[in-house]
C-alpha cells in the first residue's frame, strides 16, 4: 500500500471516529513512523509501505482511536519551538503555556534583569518545558547562562522525563531538578527572582467533563486541584512569600474564569497583581504578582 493510499483510507476512518484534524493526524503518525518531516510525505506519496511498517501504523491508529493523545503515541511534542519528549508520566505541554514563558521573559526585560544573573524556580515542572524554555532563552549565544533555574516536581517519574529533556537541549548544567512538594525542598538562602508555575487548576468535579484524551490518559495529579481548582495555587502563593525576593515576581497560569478569585487571594496574601495576560482564545490565562 502506498503512502497516499494510507492517508486517503485512514482520514475518513479517523473522521468517522471523531478524531480532530483527521488528515493531519495520520500524516503526523506516518511522518513519525518513517522518521520524515510531514511535508516530505508529499514528495513520497507513491512510496510502497512494507507489512512491518503497516502493522506498526495499524497499532498507532488503534491507540489514537482509543483516545490516546497523539503526543503520547509519538512520544514527543513541540513547545516554544523546541522538541520535548513526553509520555503518560507528564502532562502534555499546551500552546497557551507558551504565554507563561513569554510573560516571564517580558517581565525580566522590564526589570532590566535579562542581562543579569537571575534565579528562577519552576514549580510543578512536569516535562520540564517551562524551565528548559526559559533556560534556553536566557542563555547567551556564547553559551553563558544568565539564569539559574530550579525545576521542582513532587513526581519522581515526571522528573525523570524532565531530566531527559534537559539533556536533549543541553541545559542539564543550568537546570537543577528537585523532588519537592511545591517549594518544600528548595534550598534556603538566596532570594528567588522569579517563581513560575503551571499548577493543577481543574476543579475535582470538572474532571469528568474533560475530553477523553485528557481525562483517561494524562496524570490526574497534574490536573485536579480540589473543589474549586485553587487548592494548589493557594498553597503556592502562601509558600512563595518566604522565598521570593522583594523585587521578584510570581507568574501563574490559571484556568478560565479564575482571575477574580486568584487576584483576591493574592491581595489577601500581600501581593500586587501587575499583569494579567490573555491567551489566543481570549481567556485570562497568566497572572503576574509582586510582593507589596
Amino acid at each position: 500500500m502506498r503512502i497516499l493510499d494510507v492517508i486517503n483510507k485512514t482520514t475518513p476512518y479517523f473522521e468517522k471516529q471523531g478524531i480532530e484534524s483527521p488528515r493531519l493526524t495520520i500524516e503526523l503518525l506516518l511522518a513519525h513512523l518513517l522518521q520524515k518531516k510531514r511535508l516530505q510525505l508529499y514528495l513520497e506519496f507513491e512510496r510502497e509501505l512494507d507489512e512491518k511498517t503497516l502493522a506498526a501504523l495499524r497499532e498507532m491508529v488503534k491507540r489514537r482511536v482509543a483516545g490516546e493523545p497523539l503526543q503520547y503515541i509519538t512520544g514527543e511534542t513541540e513547545f516554544c519551538g523546541l522538541r520535548f519528549l513526553v509520555d503518560k508520566r507528564v502532562l502534555i505541554p499546551r500552546p497557551e503555556t507558551e504565554l507563561l514563558v513569554e510573560v516571564v521573559i517580558k517581565q525580566l526585560g522590564a526589570l532590566g534583569q535579562r542581562a543579569l544573573p537571575t534565579t528562577i524556580v519552576d514549580v510543578g515542572t512536569g516535562s520540564g518545558c517551562i524551565a528548559i524554555a526559559l533556560a534556553k532563552k536566557l542563555t547567551n549565544t556564547g553559551g553563558d547562562a544568565r539564569a539559574t533555574v530550579y525545576a521542582l516536581d513532587v513526581s519522581k517519574d515526571a522528573l525523570e522525563v524532565a531530566r531527559g529533556n534537559a539533556t536533549l537541549h543541553q541545559v542539564e548544567k543550568i537546570v537543577r531538578f528537585l523532588e519537592s512538594d511545591l517549594l518544600e525542598k528548595l534550598p534556603s538562602g538566596s532570594p528567588v527572582d522569579v517563581i513560575v508555575s503551571n499548577p493543577p487548576y481543574i476543579a475535582d468535579g470538572e474532571l469528568a467533563e474533560l475530553p477523553k484524551e485528557v481525562r483517561d490518559f494524562e496524570p490526574v495529579r497534574a490536573l485536579a486541584a480540589g473543589e474549586d481548582g485553587l487548592k494548589v495555587i493557594r498553597r503556592l502563593v502562601m509558600d512563595a512569600r518566604r522565598t521570593l525576593s522583594p523585587s521578584g515576581f510570581l507568574a501563574l497560569e490559571i484556568g478560565a474564569g479564575q482571575r477574580s478569585a486568584v487576584e483576591d487571594f493574592l491581595g489577601q496574601q500581600g501581593y500586587e497583581v501587575v499583569e494579567v495576560a490573555k491567551d489566543l482564545q481570549g481567556h485570562e490565562r497568566v497572572v503576574v504578582a509582586r510582593p507589596m
